[in-house]
């Protein structure tokens, strides 16, 4: 999965958000340290969507715009299952990098 994937899968949780906010929310959750761009995510969403990790959704109540319609994505329960893959996946490795890599911590780049 790539990090990009696991991003968004994590920034959808329980909710439909189109492109531009999981962009937003994305950056909250990460308070600012990380972005996802546009041109990565919109590929990456199709490909999610290719691969039954996310689908299309209806525009939640009280979210139309006056301006063109906008595509909402919600996670499926395979992409559900995909990222608590990941995620265990992440956590056994951080946790061999603790144990084994006692010198190095995992952290923000400088």
């Amino acid at each position: 999965m790539s990090p990009t994937a696991y991003q968004v899968l994590v920034t959808l949780g329980d909710d439909a958000l189109h492109g531009y906010a999981i962009m937003q929310r994305f950056e909250e959750l990460t308070r600012g340290a990380e972005r996802l761009l546009p041109g990565t995510l919109y590929t990456t969403l199709a490909r999610m969507v290719e691969a039954g990790w996310i689908e299309s959704a209806p525009t939640p109540r009280g979210q139309d715009s006056s301006g063109p319609p906008r595509r909402h994505y919600r996670i499926t329960p395979k992409g559900r299952k995909a990222a608590r893959t990941e995620t265990e996946r992440l956590r056994r490795l951080v946790a061999v990098v603790e144990r084994e890599r006692s010198g190095f911590r995992p952290g923000p780049a400088r």
